[in-house]
């Protein structure tokens, strides 16, 4: 009995002995491989060994941790030494989708691996550790196939997982709704109502063209885009989204598309199709499962050929309040206090896709009641909005915003919102209107709120009138918010913080903040950025500021007035985001301008 026992442990200890001695000799014929690929010296594998004779780890993880080594060099070497091939990580990305899906996505996240090509018929997977045998044996009953491993980093590998089946999902969900996508456009002459167009003047040669111009519109509206750009380059067609205010290209069809994509769009629009000299603008609309997006078409000729910009307004019910914009405790407090005055003129200004009218809606959305009655002009309507009157304005038939606002006046309104103030006349109504008993909110595209009020000037109302009816004037952008998926913390170089070109007392504020910034991931499409908030500028039309207004002072005196009464600027405003962890430097240096003394 005994000695059976002392002949297991025996064996026990030679096998612990021989394994301990491959580990070693492998240690060394990868160390061997690094210090010949000039990755590592002499001197650095004699430390790691030297460290590894304390230590059970292997000797990639000791190079990495004393910095003689990073992950990739590791698994190269590791590839030359198993005699197998290695796979970069942009060689992961690569994997054409057909291939990537026939593992399931959970095995995959189980075990570390990716399918990533075929290689005469057998199936080539890239794997974090290619000696896993009951993996590998898994992995060719699933595929039905014979497999043969790669190597890869595993954190490559986590990479090419997150993104590779996030674009499988993606299509999928793309093509159903490809499949439910039907598009209307307006009746033509006397007729009212929707025509569905999904089908119109479309023949079989014309079906790819029909699938490609569906695709770009359905994978717009999944990335959460608010204008479409296609454009001719020299040697491809570009089409850009613009997705959280910045344009992106997501993808580049053959020069061949370009002609079709036009004559697409155009005949959907009901445009001119053989008129290719002259800007043409039109609408049509999306009817897809769960929601109808307005898209207005403005088609320009360059000297490359026309280009298209489609602007996507989604006309769901609007949803958001005040407290959802963004705006800090103060600012709201100060807006709140405006809204709720029984007759007055409330301005928000900015530019184009600012988010002026979201604000105006969230407005209107605090303060209706079954009491008033609430009549809104705009071009387009944005929004529905239950218990709202929203008249949509249609120039071709004359119903103008100042045509609207006459019949309005008739109509016994409380509370108007009209879209824009564009002209003297419009202008002219907004303000009697408001002097009258009534409420206005209104948009006007200035840079900031001083010159919001030069500006209203500037289009021809008196300055006696303007200082009477203005109660509150609010300038706004959005910036980009940092995806709270990849955030980190960072510090800022010289540069950035140079540029802000802050006051003693902003420097003051800011010492000790901690900075933040997205380094970019599938979430975001590798922009460090997801989502958007408000910066606002509030200007209070009252005291001082009205009577320089009635002396028709300019914009850079109202300017210096409502600072040394506490106006905070975008700029400011725009540095409490950063400051809170909301936004980058750089986002802030995009989006407002330097403030010269």
């Amino acid at each position: 009995m005994l000695i059976c026992i002392s002949i297991a442990i025996l064996a026990k200890f030679i096998k612990e002995l021989m394994e301990a001695t491959k580990h070693i000799s492998a240690a060394n014929r990868l160390g061997e491989i690094l210090v010949a690929e000039g990755i590592i010296s002499d001197e650095q594998l004699r430390k790691t060994l030297a460290e590894q004779q304390y230590s059970t780890d292997r000797i990639g993880t000791i190079l990495m941790r004393l910095g003689f080594a990073v992950e990739e060099h590791i698994y190269t070497g590791l590839s030359r030494q198993m005699g197998i091939q290695f796979l970069t990580n942009d060689q992961l990305l690569e994997a054409p989708e057909e291939v990537v899906r026939i593992i399931p996505e959970a095995f995959a996240r189980e075990n570390t691996l990716v399918a990533n090509k075929f290689v005469d018929g057998t199936l080539v997977v890239a794997m974090a550790d290619p000696d896993d045998i009951i993996a590998i044996d898994n992995l060719t009953k699933l595929a039905d196939r014979k497999v043969v491993s790669a190597l890869a980093t595993p954190n490559g590998i986590r990479n090419a997982i997150e993104q590779l089946y996030v674009r499988i999902r993606k299509a999928g969900e793309v093509k159903d709704v490809i499949g439910d996508l039907q598009i209307f456009a307006e009746a033509e002459g006397d007729e009212e109502g929707l025509v569905d167009m999904t089908k119109a003047d479309m023949t079989i040669e014309d079906a790819p063209v029909v699938k490609l111009v569906n695709l770009i519109i359905a994978d717009a509206l999944k990335e959460r885009a608010t204008d479409i750009h296609v454009e001719w380059q020299d040697d491809y067609v570009s089409v850009r989204y613009r997705i959280d205010g910045v344009l992106q290209e997501v993808m580049t069809p053959p020069h061949s598309s370009h002609p079709g994509i036009i004559s697409r769009v155009k005949i959907i629009s009901r445009l001119n199709i053989a008129e290719k000299r002259l800007p043409q603008d039109g609408r049509f609309t999306i009817k897809a499962t769960d929601r109808e997006v307005d898209v207005r078409v403005s088609i320009l000729p360059t000297v490359n050929g026309e280009k298209i910009v489609l602007r996507l307004l989604d006309k769901s019910s609007f949803s958001r309040s005040l407290t959802q914009l963004g705006m800090e405790p103060e600012f709201l407090k100060i807006f709140k206090r405006n809204i709720v005055q029984p007759y007055g003129m409330i301005i928000v200004s900015g530019p184009t896709g600012s988010g002026k009218s979201t604000t105006l809606y969230a407005s209107l959305s605090e303060i209706k009641s079954v009491e008033d009655n609430i009549t809104t002009v705009e071009d387009p309507v944005e929004y529905h909005s239950n218990g709202v009157n929203q008249v949509q304005v249609k120039p071709k038939i004359g119903l103008t915003f100042s045509a609207a606002l006459r019949s309005i006046l008739r109509q016994d309104p409380d509370k108007l919102l009209i879209g824009e103030i564009r002209d003297g006349e419009t202008a002219d109504i907004a303000v009697k209107f408001s002097l009258t008993g009534h409420i206005v909110f209104t948009t006007l595209h200035a840079n900031d709120a001083p010159s919001t009020i030069t500006r209203l000037i500037d289009i021809g109302v008196p300055p006696f009138l303007v200082g009477s009816c203005l109660l509150l004037v609010m300038a706004q952008r959005l910036t980009r918010k940092i995806c709270p998926r990849c955030r980190y913390e960072y510090e800022p170089d010289e540069f950035e913080l140079s540029a802000l070109n802050m006051s003693e007392e902003e420097k003051d504020r800011f010492k000790g903040i901690k900075f933040y910034r997205g380094r970019g991931c599938v979430h975001c499409r590798n922009t460090g950025y997801f989502d958007r908030t408000g910066i606002f500028e509030l200007l209070e039309v009252k005291g001082a500021i009205r009577r320089m207004i009635f002396d028709n002072a300019n914009q850079e005196e109202i300017r210096e007035e409502a600072v040394r009464r506490g106006m905070i600027s975008l700029r400011v405003a725009g540095l409490r985001k950063v400051a809170a962890g909301t936004t980058t430097i750089r986002e802030l240096l995009r989006v407002t301008v330097q403030e010269y003394e």
